[in-house]
């Protein structure tokens, strides 16, 4: 075990990764000398070179199209996006060619790449710097769509992105990059599957799913509530495509409360899904309507970011509206 940082543990398991295996490639803006603006590729060019750490030009269709093209020819690339922000001017090359590629081919190709993108608010970043898009990318038949809260969960799932045959989206709370450290273990095949929840709290009362910086918010009001009595059951994620539906609806039917929590605006965000999945599974063991805490349908503001973000505040009284219902 190391404690790390998860920008750390980001860039300890790029390293591992390349290390064990030489056709995994590292491609995007500044991720060579400098190491990403995040530092997340930090001393990579160093130990592999301008061959396999690769500068990209300004353009993120070039580089979702070059990892494409370099999927296909049989290398494992790792794209990093800036800011989950600039992802559209390559959204057509990811969710067009990428994510059909296995599919229009009958199986004939493959795209084992990983698409890497610091996501979320809470920097200051404005609308511009703040987006949390994961929508879009559920929303597209043939990604899978990763988006970690921790340091050894992002080390564990980022490994198996990379060893994954298929697409992956790996989402990143860049908020979270340096503000939390913890054991990551060294294990060099330490890998955590999809659409495995990992439970934060156990609890009775009422049930929290979040992911990404939103589980940080999440856990705060979980230790708000247990000063109030009230024992909360909190369900990190981890992935949203595939996502751990059985973990979900056998907390849900258990205890009969749920609040869901995401930053990502309100209509069409992925709790919604989740939301619309108990009430079809669950509806009868339900004893309250599912309660979403979310983002607004605004741009993201410069101004009032942490008015924005759902916060503790914010989750509490919903789970005071789910517990009075």
């Amino acid at each position: 075990m190391t404690v790390q940082t998860m920008v750390q543990t980001i860039a300890r398991t790029l390293d591992q990764e390349m290390a064990r295996d030489e056709r995994v490639v590292v491609l995007g803006q500044d991720v060579g000398k400098r190491g990403g603006v995040f530092l997340a590729t930090e001393k990579l060019f160093d130990t592999y070179g301008p061959d396999r750490v690769i500068d990209s030009p300004l353009s993120e269709a070039a580089i979702i199209g070059a990892a494409l093209g370099m999927a296909v020819h049989g290398l494992r690339p790792v794209a990093e996006i800036q800011f989950s922000d600039y992802v559209f001017p390559g959204f057509d090359q990811l969710v067009s060619q990428v994510a059909k590629l296995r599919y229009r081919s009958g199986g004939q190709f493959e795209a084992p790449l990983v698409v890497r993108m610091p996501a979320g608010g809470g920097v200051k970043g404005g609308h511009h710097h703040s987006q949390s898009p994961e929508a879009h990318f559920v929303h597209t038949a043939g990604l899978k769509v990763v988006y970690p809260s921790t340091p050894s969960d992002t080390r564990g799932l980022l490994r198996t992105a990379i060893r994954d045959d298929d697409p992956v989206v790996f989402m990143e709370p860049k908020r979270l990059y340096r503000a939390v450290k913890e054991d990551v273990p060294d294990d060099p095949e330490f890998a955590l599957p999809y659409a495995q929840a990992a439970v934060r709290r156990e609890g009775d009362d009422v049930v929290l799913i979040s992911y990404g910086a939103s589980m940080a918010e999440t856990l705060k009001a979980g230790d708000a509530l247990a000063e109030q009595g009230v024992s909360a059951h909190v369900l990190d994620l981890r992935s949203l495509m595939p996502w751990d539906t059985t973990a979900v609806l056998e907390a849900v039917a258990r205890i009969g409360r749920v609040v869901l929590v995401s930053e990502a605006p309100r209509t069409g965000g992925f709790v919604s899904e989740i939301a619309a999945t108990i009430a079809e599974e669950a509806l009868d063991q339900l004893l309250a309507p599912p309660v979403r805490v979310t983002g607004f349908d605004t741009p993201y503001p410069y101004a009032q970011d942490r008015e924005y973000l759902p916060g503790p505040n914010r989750i509490l009284k919903a789970v005071k509206r789910v517990l009075e219902y």
